[in-house]
């Protein structure tokens, strides 16, 4: 009639041991570990795992004009008993950009990070777009870098080597192509448009949180000038 939790040495019966002995044996959940346990431990107190409801589905984002998180969640249905695995997390959280607001108006651009990869993916996004011919032109806005955080020269993966490129002081070009290049606005999310002169503003490079900023807005182009290891994309 005995089955405890934990390591306990009063839940203690007088029987048969696993190794066919007669004397005192335990039936708490330790004696599976020291091997002292009554010959009925197993089958009197069976090992139940935890059990866990299917996620929910994605909540939206924590705050509107900014980069935040998500958040989804699931419920314990049996709590784990005699040794059983214990429970998985039960929240688990993804970045998440909301550009509008919740009365429905669309963010200040300025509010907003500009969310930023190399600008070598660019080659793939034009070979798509090719046939589109009503796809509308895109630009480039160029930038000065004012502060880099050291995460990005901890980057290692391949996917990641041109953010240890970047630079404080230095000019970098950042195109607005075809689909981040908004078809309402007619602009790229973060691209600064509407900030004031010199006012600080805020990137964020894909595949790497730990790697962002702020830049200063100088211009918008046409097209884009600089060194390929200092030109970037729109996300």
């Amino acid at each position: 009639g005995l089955c405890c939790p934990g390591r306990d040495p009063a839940c203690l019966s007088l029987g048969w041991r696993p190794d066919g002995s007669h004397g005192p044996c335990y039936c708490d959940q330790a004696c599976a570990r020291t091997l002292d346990c009554c010959h009925d431990y197993a089958e009197a107190c069976p090992v139940i795992p935890c059990v866990v409801s299917q996620w929910s589905v994605w909540s939206g984002c924590a705050e509107p004009c900014k980069t935040t998180y998500r958040v989804r969640r699931r419920h314990v249905i049996q709590e784990p008993r005699n040794g059983g695995e214990a429970c998985p997390p039960l929240e688990e959280r993804a970045g998440c950009v909301e550009y509008w607001t919740q009365q429905g108006t669309e963010c200040k651009q300025s509010l907003i990070p500009a969310l930023i990869t190399t600008g070598g993916f660019g080659k793939a996004r034009k070979k798509r777009a090719a046939a589109d011919s009503n796809e509308r032109a895109g630009y480039c806005v160029e930038f000065q870098l004012v502060a880099i955080t050291p995460g990005c020269l901890q980057s290692h993966h391949s996917y990641t080597h041109w953010m240890q490129y970047l630079r404080e002081g230095h000019t970098v070009c950042v195109e607005c192509q075809h689909p981040a290049l908004d078809s309402r606005s007619l602009h790229c999310y973060g691209d600064g448009s509407g900030s004031k002169k010199n006012q600080l503003l805020h990137w964020q490079a894909v595949g790497n949180t730990q790697c962002k900023g702020t830049w200063k807005r100088i211009r918008q182009l046409d097209t884009c000038s600089c060194p390929s290891v200092h030109s970037f994309l729109f996300i």
